[in-house]
Protein backbone atom coordinates (compact mmCIF):
# COMPACT_ATOMS: atom_id res chain seq x y z
CA UNK A 1 0.00 0.00 0.00
CA UNK A 2 1.26 3.65 -0.83
CA UNK A 3 2.17 6.02 1.82
CA UNK A 4 -0.42 7.90 0.41
CA UNK A 5 -3.50 5.12 0.51
CA UNK A 6 -2.16 4.60 3.67
CA UNK A 7 -2.74 8.34 5.17
CA UNK A 8 -6.31 8.24 3.22
CA UNK A 9 -7.29 5.53 5.38
CA UNK A 10 -6.55 6.90 8.55
CA UNK A 11 -8.07 9.99 7.72
CA UNK A 12 -11.02 7.75 6.67
CA UNK A 13 -11.03 5.84 9.76
CA UNK A 14 -10.79 8.92 12.26
CA UNK A 15 -13.58 10.75 10.16
CA UNK A 16 -15.74 7.36 10.89
CA UNK A 17 -14.65 6.78 14.80
CA UNK A 18 -15.55 10.45 15.26
CA UNK A 19 -19.21 9.80 13.72
CA UNK A 20 -19.77 6.64 15.22
CA UNK A 21 -18.94 8.29 18.88
CA UNK A 22 -20.52 11.98 17.90
CA UNK A 23 -24.00 9.70 17.16
CA UNK A 24 -23.45 7.93 20.46
CA UNK A 25 -23.31 10.90 22.24
CA UNK A 26 -26.56 12.41 20.76
CA UNK A 27 -27.98 8.77 22.03
CA UNK A 28 -26.82 9.19 25.44
CA UNK A 29 -27.68 12.68 25.61
CA UNK A 30 -30.71 11.91 24.22
CA UNK A 31 -31.78 9.31 26.26
CA UNK A 32 -32.19 6.90 23.40
CA UNK A 33 -30.40 3.74 24.41
CA UNK A 34 -33.58 1.95 25.37
CA UNK A 35 -33.07 -1.45 27.30
CA UNK A 36 -34.27 -4.80 25.45
CA UNK A 37 -37.66 -4.17 27.45
CA UNK A 38 -37.88 -0.70 25.16
CA UNK A 39 -38.11 1.26 27.79
CA UNK A 40 -35.91 4.00 27.65
CA UNK A 41 -34.03 5.43 30.84
CA UNK A 42 -33.59 9.21 31.33
CA UNK A 43 -29.57 9.77 30.84
CA UNK A 44 -30.10 13.19 32.52
CA UNK A 45 -31.74 14.05 35.63
CA UNK A 46 -33.52 12.15 38.56
CA UNK A 47 -35.00 12.33 41.65
CA UNK A 48 -33.20 14.77 44.14
CA UNK A 49 -33.68 17.30 47.55
CA UNK A 50 -31.85 20.13 48.35
CA UNK A 51 -32.82 23.40 50.21
CA UNK A 52 -34.26 26.13 48.84
CA UNK A 53 -33.42 29.82 48.90
CA UNK A 54 -35.57 30.51 51.54
CA UNK A 55 -34.46 27.24 53.93
CA UNK A 56 -36.87 25.09 52.88
CA UNK A 57 -36.30 21.18 51.69
CA UNK A 58 -37.07 21.22 48.08
CA UNK A 59 -36.98 18.30 45.54
CA UNK A 60 -38.40 16.94 41.71
CA UNK A 61 -41.79 16.05 44.16
CA UNK A 62 -41.95 19.70 44.49
CA UNK A 63 -42.04 20.09 40.24
CA UNK A 64 -44.61 17.18 39.47
CA UNK A 65 -46.70 18.24 36.65
CA UNK A 66 -44.56 21.08 35.36
CA UNK A 67 -41.97 21.35 32.65
CA UNK A 68 -38.83 23.03 34.29
CA UNK A 69 -35.56 24.98 33.63
CA UNK A 70 -32.32 23.40 35.39
CA UNK A 71 -28.83 25.66 35.67
CA UNK A 72 -26.20 25.31 37.44
CA UNK A 73 -23.73 28.08 38.76
CA UNK A 74 -22.89 30.23 41.50
CA UNK A 75 -23.62 33.56 43.42
CA UNK A 76 -19.87 35.02 42.97
CA UNK A 77 -19.79 34.29 38.84
CA UNK A 78 -18.86 36.89 37.11
CA UNK A 79 -20.78 36.24 33.51
CA UNK A 80 -22.18 33.70 32.33
CA UNK A 81 -24.43 33.01 35.90
CA UNK A 82 -26.18 36.34 35.90
CA UNK A 83 -26.56 37.01 32.19
CA UNK A 84 -28.33 33.19 31.80
CA UNK A 85 -30.54 33.75 34.83
CA UNK A 86 -31.57 37.62 33.19
CA UNK A 87 -32.28 35.56 29.94
CA UNK A 88 -34.54 32.53 31.86
CA UNK A 89 -35.93 35.78 33.49
CA UNK A 90 -37.11 37.30 30.65
CA UNK A 91 -38.16 34.45 29.71
CA UNK A 92 -40.07 33.94 32.15
CA UNK A 93 -41.73 37.42 31.93
CA UNK A 94 -43.06 37.25 28.14
CA UNK A 95 -45.03 34.18 29.46
CA UNK A 96 -47.16 36.07 31.27
CA UNK A 97 -49.42 34.03 33.38
CA UNK A 98 -48.36 30.90 31.87
CA UNK A 99 -45.10 31.18 33.96
CA UNK A 100 -46.79 29.80 36.88
CA UNK A 101 -47.17 26.57 35.06
CA UNK A 102 -43.50 26.25 35.22
CA UNK A 103 -40.37 26.90 36.75
CA UNK A 104 -36.47 27.35 36.56
CA UNK A 105 -33.99 26.13 39.03
CA UNK A 106 -31.04 27.99 39.86
CA UNK A 107 -28.52 25.29 41.82
CA UNK A 108 -25.59 26.44 43.00
CA UNK A 109 -22.25 24.54 42.93
CA UNK A 110 -20.58 26.31 45.24
CA UNK A 111 -22.19 25.30 48.52
CA UNK A 112 -19.28 26.38 50.37
CA UNK A 113 -20.58 30.17 49.97
CA UNK A 114 -24.02 30.38 48.65
CA UNK A 115 -25.93 29.53 51.73
CA UNK A 116 -30.20 29.88 51.50
CA UNK A 117 -29.31 33.11 51.93
CA UNK A 118 -26.99 34.53 49.77
CA UNK A 119 -28.72 32.80 47.00
CA UNK A 120 -32.15 34.58 48.02
CA UNK A 121 -29.71 37.70 47.67
CA UNK A 122 -29.03 37.11 44.61
CA UNK A 123 -32.00 35.60 43.00
CA UNK A 124 -33.71 39.12 44.62
CA UNK A 125 -32.64 40.83 40.70
CA UNK A 126 -34.17 37.85 39.04
CA UNK A 127 -37.86 36.62 38.12
CA UNK A 128 -39.67 35.02 41.18
CA UNK A 129 -40.08 31.88 39.56
CA UNK A 130 -36.17 31.32 39.31
CA UNK A 131 -35.41 28.83 42.97
CA UNK A 132 -32.48 29.13 43.97
CA UNK A 133 -30.94 25.49 45.82
CA UNK A 134 -28.14 24.62 47.54
CA UNK A 135 -27.19 21.63 49.71
CA UNK A 136 -23.90 19.54 51.27
CA UNK A 137 -21.32 19.17 49.29
CA UNK A 138 -22.21 15.00 48.73
CA UNK A 139 -25.82 15.79 47.97
CA UNK A 140 -25.06 18.70 45.12
CA UNK A 141 -22.47 16.53 44.03
CA UNK A 142 -25.02 13.54 43.11
CA UNK A 143 -27.45 16.00 41.47
CA UNK A 144 -24.58 17.41 39.26
CA UNK A 145 -23.85 13.60 38.49
CA UNK A 146 -27.46 12.97 37.77
CA UNK A 147 -27.36 16.11 35.48
CA UNK A 148 -23.93 15.04 33.85
CA UNK A 149 -22.83 18.46 34.78
CA UNK A 150 -18.60 19.43 35.30
CA UNK A 151 -17.74 21.85 38.01
CA UNK A 152 -14.26 22.56 40.02
CA UNK A 153 -13.05 24.82 42.41
CA UNK A 154 -10.10 26.91 40.60
CA UNK A 155 -7.50 28.97 43.00
CA UNK A 156 -6.88 32.26 42.03
CA UNK A 157 -4.36 34.90 43.55
CA UNK A 158 -5.22 36.23 47.03
CA UNK A 159 -6.47 32.78 48.37
CA UNK A 160 -9.73 33.54 46.73
CA UNK A 161 -11.31 30.93 44.08
CA UNK A 162 -13.63 30.35 41.41
CA UNK A 163 -15.67 27.82 39.93
CA UNK A 164 -15.14 26.28 36.27
CA UNK A 165 -18.90 24.49 35.77
CA UNK A 166 -20.99 23.04 32.67
CA UNK A 167 -23.22 26.27 31.86
CA UNK A 168 -26.01 24.14 30.26
CA UNK A 169 -29.59 25.03 30.69
CA UNK A 170 -31.68 21.81 30.69
CA UNK A 171 -35.09 21.58 29.63
CA UNK A 172 -37.05 19.09 31.62
CA UNK A 173 -40.54 17.82 31.11
CA UNK A 174 -43.23 17.65 33.62
CA UNK A 175 -41.98 14.15 34.38
CA UNK A 176 -38.96 15.26 35.15
CA UNK A 177 -37.48 13.61 32.53
CA UNK A 178 -34.88 15.22 30.00
CA UNK A 179 -36.16 16.64 26.89
CA UNK A 180 -33.13 18.63 25.14
CA UNK A 181 -30.44 21.74 25.88
CA UNK A 182 -32.55 24.34 26.07
CA UNK A 183 -31.17 27.49 24.29
CA UNK A 184 -31.41 31.04 25.54
CA UNK A 185 -29.22 32.62 22.87
CA UNK A 186 -32.38 33.55 20.95
CA UNK A 187 -34.99 36.03 20.77
CA UNK A 188 -37.49 36.01 24.08
CA UNK A 189 -40.11 35.24 21.77
CA UNK A 190 -38.67 32.26 20.55
CA UNK A 191 -37.59 30.88 23.64
CA UNK A 192 -40.83 31.57 25.01
CA UNK A 193 -42.82 30.02 22.59
CA UNK A 194 -40.54 26.83 22.62
CA UNK A 195 -41.11 26.39 26.06
CA UNK A 196 -44.48 27.13 26.01
CA UNK A 197 -45.20 24.09 24.09
CA UNK A 198 -43.85 21.90 26.85
CA UNK A 199 -46.23 23.49 29.21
Amino acid sequence: MSARASRLLVIFTAFFAGLVLCFGVILFVGGRGGGPSGIQAAAIGGPFRLTDQNGQPFGDQDLKGKSFLVFFGFTHCPDVCPTTLFEISEIMRNLGSDADRTAALFITVDPERDSPAAIKDYLSSFDPHVHGLTGDQAALAAVARAYRVYYKKVPLDGGDYTMDHTAIVYLMDKDGRFVAPFNVKRTVEAAAADLRKHL
